[in-house]
C-alpha cells in the first residue's frame, strides 16, 4: 500500500496574529506601550488574604472580564487560565483575519501550554467536597481542571478541527507549544496552528509552594521594585498570570489568503539539564545546548542575533546560569547583544511566560525598540551583559531569540526573524 509522505522541504512558518492578556495590558498594544514606558504590573495581591505569607505581592491581571469574549454560561465552564487563553486566542485570530468557514478547520490546530492549569477550580471544589460532601462537587470540574482545558475551549470557541493538545514542561511549556506548532506546520500536518500558553497561578497553594522552596522574592517593601533580574540584590521571582497566543501559518497559505505577516519563526530547540529537580545546571550547559541547537536549526550564527529576551527570573542561580549559557554560545558577541528581563515588568507567568516573551520579541522587531529590564541598579559581576537597564532603547532588530527554562531542567529556545519574501 502506498503511503503519502509530506516533506519539510523549504516550508516556512510565519506569525500572522497575536493576542495577550497580561498584568500590564489586556491587549497586545496596551502591553507594548506599558513595557516601553517602563510600567510594572507587580502589586500587593488582591485576590486572597496574604497575612500569613512571606510574599504578599504578585503580578495580577486587573480589569479582565471574560464576558467581553464569551457568554456567562461558557465562562462558567472555564477556569481562569482557560478564560485568559480563549480571550487571547480570539484577539489573535481577529488580528490574523482568520476565518474557518472556508473548509480549512480540519487543517487548523491548537497547542496551548501550561504548567499549573486548573488548580483554582480544584481548590474551590476541595472546599466544597470537605464542607458539603462529594455529591456537591461541580459536574464541570473534570473538564475545567485538566491540563488541556484551554486548548479544548479555544478549539470549541474558534471551531478548529485539527491537532489539539497541551504540552506541559514547567516554565518552557508555551515556548514548546510554539516550537511544536512550527514543526507540525513544516511537516504538513496543519496549515495553521493557534499556539501559546495560559496560566492563572496566583492562588494560596501556589504562592505557599513557591515560598516554601525559597523561589519567590520576599521584598515586601516597595513591591514594584521586588523583581530584579540580573541585579546583585535579586532574591527570587514574582508570580504573574495571563495568556499570550500566536497564530502560526504556513507562509504560502498566509500569503494566499492575504494575511498580515508579523514575523517568521526560524528556529526552535528543547533540551534537558538532567541535573536537579529545581536548580539549573550552574554552568548553563543545558541552556547553552538549547541555544546552540536553535541557532543551528535556524541556519544562523551568533553574529546574526540582534536581541535576546531572557528567561531572567531574578533568582540567584538562574540568572547566572543563563548569562553563562549566552557567553558560552555567543562568545564576544554576547556583550554586544541587548538583553531584556521582561519578568521585571510582567512577573513570571510560569507556563505562559515563554509565549508572552515570544510576543515581546516580535513586537521588539516590528518597532525596533528593546524593552527594558527594570530595577537593575546594582551590578552582579557574574551577570555582566547588556541587560538594557531601566529604560527602553531604540535598536535595529532583524533577528530575536527567546529563552525559556523550567524546573526539572527544561530548556527551550525560539528564534524569530523579520519576514521578507
Amino acid at each position: 500500500m502506498a503511503v503519502d509522505v509530506v516533506s519539510n522541504g523549504n516550508k516556512r512558518v510565519v506569525i500572522t496574529g497575536m493576542g495577550v492578556i497580561s498584568p500590564v495590558g489586556l491587549t497586545v498594544s496596551e502591553m507594548w506601550e506599558a513595557l516601553v514606558a517602563g510600567k510594572c504590573g507587580i502589586d500587593y495581591i488582591s485576590s486572597f488574604d496574604t497575612t500569613n505569607f512571606r510574599t504578599k505581592y504578585a503580578a495580577e491581571v486587573k480589569g479582565f472580564n471574560p464576558h467581553d469574549y464569551v457568554g456567562p454560561k461558557e465562562a462558567g465552564r472555564m477556569d481562569r487560565f482557560t478564560q485568559f487563553a480563549v480571550a487571547a486566542s480570539l484577539q489573535a485570530a481577529e488580528a490574523a483575519g482568520l476565518r474557518l468557514d472556508n473548509g480549512d478547520a480540519e487543517e487548523t490546530g491548537v497547542i496551548i501550554g501550561d504548567s499549573i492549569c486548573g488548580l483554582l477550580q480544584i481548590c474551590d471544589q476541595i472546599k466544597v467536597l470537605t464542607e458539603a460532601g462529594p455529591e456537591k462537587v461541580s459536574p464541570v470540574l473534570a473538564p475545567t481542571m485538566s491540563g488541556d482545558a484551554a486548548s479544548i475551549q479555544v478549539s470549541l470557541t474558534l471551531g478548529t478541527k485539527g491537532i489539539n493538545y497541551s504540552p506541559s514542561s514547567a516554565c518552557s511549556s508555551s515556548s514548546d507549544a510554539i516550537g511544536q506548532a512550527c514543526d507540525i506546520i513544516k511537516s504538513g500536518q496543519a496549515k495553521v496552528v493557534i499556539a501559546g500558553g495560559a496560566e492563572a497561578p496566583i492562588i494560596p497553594i501556589i504562592q505557599a509552594a513557591f515560598n516554601s522552596c525559597r523561589a519567590l522574592s520576599t521584598k515586601n517593601n516597595g513591591v514594584d521594585t521586588a523583581c530584579r533580574p540580573f541585579d546583585a540584590e535579586r532574591d527570587g521571582f514574582v508570580l504573574g498570570e495571563g495568556a499570550a497566543i500566536m497564530v502560526l501559518e504556513d507562509a504560502d497559505y498566509a500569503r494566499e489568503r492575504g494575511a498580515p505577516i508579523l514575523a517568521e519563526v526560524i528556529g526552535y530547540s528543547a533540551t534537558s539539564d538532567s541535573f536537579h529537580l529545581t536548580q539549573p545546571s550552574p554552568d548553563g550547559e543545558g541552556a547553552a545546548r538549547s541555544l546552540r541547537l536553535a541557532l543551528k536549526r535556524a541556519g544562523i550564527t551568533p553574529d546574526d542575533i540582534d536581541y535576546v529576551n531572557a528567561h531572567g527570573t531574578a533568582t540567584l542561580l538562574n540568572d547566572r546560569a543563563e548569562t553563562r549559557a549566552m557567553k558560552s554560545v555567543l562568545g564576544e558577541r554576547a556583550y554586544r547583544v541587548p538583553v531584556s528581563g521582561s519578568k521585571s515588568q510582567t512577573g513570571h507567568l510560569l507556563g505562559a511566560s515563554g509565549s508572552l516573551e515570544a510576543v515581546i520579541c516580535v513586537l521588539a522587531m516590528n518597532h525596533d525598540v528593546v524593552p527594558p529590564t527594570l530595577n537593575l541598579t546594582h551590578r552582579d559581576p557574574e551577570c555582566d551583559l547588556d541587560y538594557v537597564p531601566n529604560k527602553a532603547r531604540r535598536a535595529e532588530i532583524k533577528t530575536a531569540v527567546s529563552n525559556s527554562f523550567g524546573f526539572g531542567g527544561h530548556n527551550s529556545t525560539l528564534v524569530f526573524r523579520k519576514y521578507s519574501e
